[in-house]
């Protein structure tokens, strides 16, 4: 037997004849949402169920000398799953259990390859509400969230995935397990080892089951689409309204011209706004119904004030989703050739004059196209452009990341680094930094076995 032969065998053992899946029902899947039409390159794909199988799969490989790239919902946009022949990927798929969850502490434990809308669900039929929301929260999982502490739509008020995740299990290189699965919002006992895995792109250890904290479900929502002169007119109401609803603004998206309007374009959402405008934005704060009149009269206020051009404040649940509509169904995007992702953290003192400088700068490359919109509150800036030629795509990459060494920014907002973000580091990160990444990674992965070569 030769020896993929007999590590596949081996791994059969573990996880049952269904666990293992190659051949053509392999390259059936694709290498991830990113790469349609491009299948899985795997030697295997393998489906353990629980903490165990994983702990195992992870010891025969680690004594196979086989690397290892962890699946979740493969919905990720930096390559972060993408394999080599010679590598095995693990998929969560089997992983989706979540148990009852406890409603005085506002916990509930799942596992990693459960879905985020189906948490949410589950949390809602609880009379509880998990916050992490994304476009992509009918298949992202929970552990590719927590693989790339994913941010989302709500980070204004619930912060990222980091601060939704009380304790996790994880399974190392070598097979070995660390569970901290304390459900604990305080637990200041040395090193907090589940912030190693949180972020660290399936890296460092492959996380199996997590403890997350919920919150009470939101009594109501008053939203609104507002029209601004400029971002920094934009940044002035978030900050009058922040104030005014102590800190209960829960989302505030930015969308400039071409998005919205690419959006909103015949046989897709409704514009309630018309296109004259320089800047929108959707804000959303988490109150009861009695303080809508206050919402409202804090938008005439600043309306009066010149801050506001125009606004639509949405009077019904339909309304209020008709408005999301505009920021969520990014699909549009693909299906106008506008594919290229991108997302990127500034100082929002300094967004305004990157994105102008930027869109300059794209406008001058031969057949770029770029819409720019995104989590602003937070510094979150998504953009998409049309996909070139190799020295067109360096063109872009270079109007989009090479300002934000200078502006203090970041080359990766929320979406994680991966393959594709790989050479950008650099741009967010010192050398001494990425020194230090790296001494963790040899302290926990000596042999470079788990998604070797991504990050670092």
């Amino acid at each position: 037997m030769t020896e993929a032969g007999s590590i596949l065998a081996r791994l059969s053992d573990i996880v049952g004849p269904s666990g293992l899946v190659t051949g053509e029902e392999l390259r059936g899947r694709s290498a991830n949402w990113t790469r349609p039409t491009e299948p899985c390159a795997a030697l295997a794909l393998i489906r353990p169920r629980n903490t165990t199988e994983t702990s195992a799969v992870m010891a025969a490989c680690h004594e196979a000398g086989v690397a290892v790239v962890p699946r979740g919902g493969a919905t990720g946009l930096v390559d972060g799953t993408l394999c080599a022949p010679d590598e095995i990927t693990l998929s969560t798929e089997r992983m989706t259990g979540i148990e009852p969850v406890d409603p005085l502490g506002m916990t509930v434990v799942v596992g990693t390859g459960a879905t985020i809308e189906s948490v949410q669900n589950v949390a809602t039929e609880n009379g509880l509400f998990f916050p992490l929301d994304l476009g992509a929260r009918g298949s992202a999982t929970i552990g590719g969230a927590i693989s790339t502490n994913a941010g989302g739509l709500r980070v204004l008020r619930y912060g990222m995935m980091r601060e939704m995740v009380l304790g996790l299990e994880a399974v190392l290189a070598d097979g070995t397990i660390v569970s901290s699965m304390r459900p604990l919002i305080k637990n200041n006992t040395g090193l907090d080892l589940k912030q190693v895995f949180i972020g660290t792109e399936g890296t460092l250890g492959i996380v199996t089951r997590a403890v997350l904290r919920l919150r009470p479900e939101p009594a109501g929502y008053a939203t609104a689409l507002i029209a601004c002169p400029g971002v920094d007119d934009g940044a002035r109401v978030l900050r009058a309204t922040q104030s005014a609803f102590q800190g209960r603004v829960s989302s505030f998206e930015g969308l400039w011209p071409d998005f919205y309007k690419l959006m909103t374009a015949p046989g897709r959402a409704t514009p309630p706004l018309s296109y004259d405008y320089p800047f929108y934005a959707i804000i959303e704060v988490e109150c009861v119904p009695e303080e809508a009149d206050r919402f409202l009269g804090l938008l005439e206020g600043l309306m009066g004030e010149g801050t506001i051009l125009d606004a639509a404040v949405a009077s019904s649940e339909e309304q209020r989703r008709g408005m999301w509509r505009i920021r969520d169904r990014v699909e549009h995007l693909n299906a106008d050739g506008i594919e290229r992702a991108f997302d990127v953290s500034v100082p929002l003192s300094k967004m305004d004059g990157y994105v102008l400088g930027a869109l300059d700068g794209l406008a001058a490359i031969p057949g770029c196209r770029a819409v720019v919109y995104g989590h602003i509150g937070d510094n979150n800036l998504h953009w998409n452009t049309t996909r070139l030629d190799a020295a067109g795509n360096a063109a872009i990459d270079a109007a989009i990341y090479a300002p934000l060494a200078e502006l203090n920014g970041s080359v990766s907002a929320e979406h994680g680094i991966g393959l594709e973000k790989r050479g950008k580091l650099s741009l967010s990160r010192s050398p001494e930094e990425i020194g230090a990444m790296r001494l963790i990674k040899r302290a926990l992965d000596p042999d470079n076995r788990l998604n070797p070569g991504k990050i670092f």
